[in-house]
């Protein structure tokens, strides 16, 4: 029985479909259909009900699909017992959110390379909802976001938590503190609308009778950076994100009173159990000591 034809099979069911499988395994939908129609003949039983467009799975098909995740996690567990899981020699497709992009992720990347040398990776960095939505139909292996996605099969681990602050421009913004008050007299700026920091932005005017005039609602933590160094308003940011000069030379931390201080930024790590291969998880431990001892 040829593993690459189970492999095929396992994804078409954990993500209920044949192009979402095509995806995850760089194929096409015609070569992920046909592995599958020859598993089916050398099994000598139909495993997918293909009568309609909707996807469903044969009695014998529910049955196999535990088989085939037990052949595909011993297969795993048989390559790295005898030594040829242990170069790496694989392909992820990580996503990021921006506010992991400029703090902790390319230290991290760097510190990985040397450990896995063999190891390909394609990066990209959107927002959390689109990240998770990426992760829940396979199209990203592995993903840092704000809030655990959810989905059957998808695994979610907390990684660190990142400071928030109120950044300002440095020439514009001369205040030892700022009170909510003062605060509300600027444009401010935040991440995108529903976003844990834009909740918490307007949960702590409310709780203070206050309504801001205006709150812009921005996904891009580049751009907001940019917005703020040109002069244009108060925006709520990592602490890491101003932290390097270079990047971004005219930001400055705002210090608020207490009741104004901002809750921490949850950072998780999302990723499918995957029977074939232990490489995510060996990059998700990487992270967390990466974390811990930074």
């Amino acid at each position: 029985m040829n593993l690459r034809f189970v492999e095929a099979f396992y994804w078409v069911v954990a993500l209920k479909s044949v192009t979402r499988a095509a995806e995850k395994l760089f194929l096409t939908q015609s070569a992920v259909s046909s592995r599958i129609a020859v598993l089916e003949r050398e099994l000598g039983t139909l495993l997918l009900d293909r009568r309609d467009k909707q996807f469903r799975l044969t009695l014998a098909g529910k049955r196999f699909y535990g088989y085939a995740e037990k052949l595909l996690d011993l297969q795993a567990e048989i390559k790295l017992e005898m030594g040829s899981g242990r170069a790496m020699q694989v392909s992820l497709r990580i996503g990021a959110i921006e506010s992991v992009l400029h703090s902790w992720l390319v230290p991290w990347l760097k510190i990985l390379r040397q450990q896995f040398p063999d190891l390909a990776l394609e990066l990209s960095v959107d927002t959390t909802p689109t990240l998770q939505e990426q992760i829940l139909r396979g199209a990203q292996d592995l993903v840092f976001t704000a809030s655990p996605a959810g989905g059957e099969g998808v695994v979610n681990k907390f990684l660190t938590s990142m400071e928030m602050v109120f950044v300002g421009n440095r020439q514009q913004h001369r205040r030892r503190t700022y009170t909510a008050e003062q605060l509300l007299q600027h444009e401010l700026l935040t991440f995108q609308r529903g976003s844990q920091p834009h909740v918490d932005l307007i949960e702590k005017f409310r709780q203070l009778g206050d309504r801001p005039n205006r709150i812009h609602t921005i996904s891009s933590i580049s751009a907001m950076a940019q917005l703020v160094q040109g002069g244009f308003g108060v925006a709520t940011l990592p602490r890491e994100v101003i932290m390097n000069r270079l990047n971004f030379p005219q930001l400055k931390r705002l210090e608020t009173v207490a009741e104004m201080g901002l809750e921490p930024l949850p950072i998780y790590a999302g990723y499918r159990e995957d029977p074939t291969s232990r490489a995510v998880e060996v990059l998700v431990s990487s992270a967390q000591h990466f974390l811990k001892s930074d």
